[in-house]
């Protein structure tokens, strides 16, 4: 994969007939509904190894929220959904500090925010603002935190976290990527400490069924299609 263009580019993904725009920052745009949608936000992940004594920089919601702050500016989208896990753990809320509160009220503003309950979210926290559901339909899709085994058209899901590893015969590089058959897709965990789950692992076996899925591979300046047999495992 060639990493290093000057200027971002987008690419579509169809899941269910919907074609969706997929950016390389790792949301995708509904652009008819100017609905974002980003899953994994892991906000204060850091703060959750630190009481556990496992020291990280406590920097992870802050890059979170400036990365997503980009992109939201980028597609100004009407509706934002949070396919849940968007907060580490049920006290996120507390530990999060007020700067990053007021950044996150401030995007929020004037939009409809979404929040899919999630694993390790299944409230949200106090004074947060926005609505919290299970699932939400919009016409033929369904957003949802953890995708179902079996068939599921139309489907959009996190929780797994994918990521791809691509090799060539100049190499290999692991990047998050969205995944999908074009009658659901799984997308990539957005947050700065989420890291991510190799496709080739047996977690996305029963999703996919007779199906070949694609890795739409997160670069860094675009997203790259990228065929399941270029894909190899850790």
């Amino acid at each position: 994969m060639q990493a290093r263009l000057k200027t971002e580019a987008t690419a579509h993904i169809a899941v269910a007939d919907v074609r969706l725009l997929a950016d390389p920052g790792g949301v995708l745009v509904h652009e008819s509904e100017r609905l974002l949608v980003v899953a994994d936000l892991h906000f204060e992940k850091g703060s959750a190894f630190a009481s556990r004594r496992q020291l990280l920089p406590p920097y992870d919601t802050a890059a979170t929220l400036a990365r997503l702050t980009r992109l939201i500016m980028r597609h100004d989208p009407k509706t934002v959904v949070a396919l849940g896990d968007s907060f580490h753990d049920v006290r996120a809320g507390e530990r999060i500090s007020i700067a990053d509160r007021e950044a996150l009220k401030a995007l929020m503003q004037r939009r409809q925010w979404i929040w899919i309950a999630g694993n390790h979210d299944p409230a949200l926290p106090q004074d947060i603002g926005g609505e919290m559901l299970e699932t939400l339909r919009v016409g033929a899709l369904t957003f949802r935190h953890e995708p179902r085994a079996g068939a599921a058209p139309g489907e959009i899901a996190g929780h797994l976290h994918p990521a791809a590893r691509v090799t060539s015969p100049s190499g290999s590089v692991r990047r998050r990527c969205f995944v999908g058959d074009g009658t659901r897709c799984v997308m990539p965990a957005f947050g700065a400490y989420a890291g991510g789950l190799n496709i080739r692992d047996r977690a996305f076996a029963p999703l996919f069924g007779g199906a070949t899925p694609t890795a739409h591979v997160l670069g860094q300046s675009r997203v790259y299609a990228v065929g399941w047999s270029a894909c190899g495992h850790d």
